[in-house]
């Protein structure tokens, strides 16, 4: 452990920046930003490509080599990583010692350091060789970064290009003042955090410690993308937070409406988790983070009219996903009902036409890349629970038939449309469906005879000659007697209860058939 240093000679408020280091990987603004610094005479210090970009668009600029005296080598791994820079960042010049060893060594000091690091997420994202992925592993931009942040008293770090104008306007009076290159360094040391951990992450899922699969640490960074009014109460505050590299709900751009709510985004994360789940055009709407309407389509228009019938009652005040862009003429169809939210891939010009009428309606776009994760992560007291996404769906060529006749194509693709459609449901599930959508859902409830009398009432008529998927099997068999009661034709389930046989005799005693699935869908 290194001792505390006495104290200062000094105190430094308002610094001038003089001299600068400018090493990015990320070129965003970074022509107006030298150009400003040139312009109030700053000296600027840089490696590589990025010191070409800059003396390309006609302002001076130092190599570092220039400085170090020594030329960047093994294809780039060494440039700034030389007491020659690092001293220049890391003097504190409160103290005269540090300001004379400076000048006995010949050593310059910054007074800024721009850095952003090698596009190590990005890079994983693009499917990349772990050969190419590994040179991506930034070390001499972390090592600047955090030497700038720890040295905040004296030098100011940015990271970010948004930074940028804000670093300009402090040039114009005169530098930069203390709190403001404390809120730039806790930036500086969020965005190595955020950046180790990716790396981290990445290199124990591709070397995994043990046959789990599962990191022997979780590490999740996340940067604040907006406060948001109030949580789930009024009373709750609340914040939206972006991982590193994500491409879902949280990155979701808005086009249109009120500013999104913490209820919203978990309203628009379950709808998009109901939708996606399916291949053809589907539309699923969602109340309180439980479908009230799941159903596919030859068009999105069609899914939305189908879905929206199962439960046009709790559907006022929904939230709606899309698997495909929102057409015109569904949009025409979503205009006549209150709904809170609609997010999809995209909105067609006269889609957004139509919809933007309604001046608090919230209309997001998903991220072109995104896709559904392939693990979640779920908080609890004191730690966090990890677990692959629910995504396998055992086709029906795959279940047992344990009563009843083979159901017939059409009703066939209406279980295989059950049992992928009842995953998006909370446990107890139950749900109702019939030529590709769902007629009655009954979700929640403590137990299953509950979630089944849900699913038939609000089916109504439509409960007769509809199939009914459950997500997981039925323990007695009075909740599948609740199903054949009204009229249910065809089941499915996972099957697996002690009392299968007693289950299995309720529905062969009335001719349904029924499948065992093998594997249940739980959602809590």
């Amino acid at each position: 452990m290194v001792s505390a240093l006495p104290a200062p000679d000094r105190c430094l408020d308002r610094i001038p920046i003089r001299r600068a280091l400018v090493s990015v990987s990320d070129r965003t603004d970074l022509l107006a930003l030298a150009g400003a610094l040139s312009a109030a005479g700053v000296v600027l210090v840089s490696t590589g490509s990025t010191c070409q970009t800059i003396r390309d668009a006609g302002f001076d600029a130092t190599e570092v080599s220039d400085v170090t005296g020594f030329p960047e080598s093994l294809d780039g791994r060494v440039k700034t990583l030389h007491p020659s820079i690092h001293a220049g960042i890391l003097a504190d010049r409160r103290y005269d010692s540090h300001v004379s060893q400076l000048a006995e060594l010949g050593i310059e000091p910054f007074e800024l350091i721009v850095v952003n690091l090698y596009p190590f997420s990005e890079t994983v994202a693009s499917g990349a060789d772990p050969t190419v992925i590994v040179e991506n592993i930034d070390i001499g931009g972390p090592a600047m970064v955090r030497a700038a942040a720890k040295n905040h008293h004296n030098v100011a770090i940015v990271v970010d290009p948004s930074d940028y104008a804000e670093v300009i306007d402090a040039v114009a009076v005169g530098g930069t003042t203390l709190e403001q290159r404390r809120v730039l360094a806790g930036r500086a040391f969020a965005h190595t955090a955020g950046y180790d951990s990716a790396v981290a992450t990445w290199m124990q899922n591709e070397y995994p410690h043990d046959e789990s699969g599962f990191a022997p640490a979780l590490r999740i960074a996340a940067e604040k993308l907006d406060t948001l009014r109030y949580g789930e109460n009024s009373h709750q505050a609340g914040a939206v937070y972006g991982v590193h590299g994500g491409s879902g709900i949280a990155q979701a751009a808005q086009l249109h409406g009120k500013e999104m709510s913490y209820n919203n985004f978990v309203d628009a994360d379950a709808a998009v988790r109901a939708a996606f789940d399916h291949a053809e055009p589907a539309v699923a709407i969602v109340k309180h983070a439980n479908p009230c309407g799941i159903a596919v389509g030859s068009t999105i228009a069609e899914a939305h009219a189908r879905a929206h019938a199962c439960d046009p009652v709790s559907a006022f005040g929904g939230v709606i996903a899309s698997n495909r862009a929102i057409s015109k003429a569904a949009a025409e169809s979503i205009v006549e009902v209150f709904t809170e939210v609609i997010v999809a891939p995209g909105f067609d010009a006269d889609a957004l036409a139509i919809l933007t009428t309604k001046k608090n309606l919230r209309l997001l776009v998903l991220p072109e890349s995104f896709t559904p994760t392939e693990r979640e992560v779920r908080q609890v007291s004191g730690g966090f629970l990890v677990q692959d996404v629910d995504r396998f769906f055992a086709p029906a060529a795959e279940w047992t038939l344990v009563t009843g006749e083979p159901a017939d194509s059409a009703t066939l693709a209406d279980l295989e449309f059950a049992w992928g459609a009842c995953r998006a449901v909370k446990s107890n599930a139950i749900l109702l469906a019939k030529d590709g959508a769902s007629v009655g859902i009954g979700m929640g409830q403590v137990n299953r005879v509950d979630s089944c009398h849900l699913a038939v009432t609000r089916a109504g008529d439509r409960a007769t000659g509809s199939v009914a998927a459950s997500d997981a099997f039925f323990p007695f068999a009075d909740g599948l007697q609740v199903l054949l009661d009204a009229g249910v034709t065809a089941i499915v389930q996972p099957g697996g209860s002690v009392r299968d046989e007693e289950v299995i005799a309720a529905a062969k005693a009335v001719g349904v058939t029924m499948y065992f699935t093998g594997e249940r869908h739980f959602f809590h």
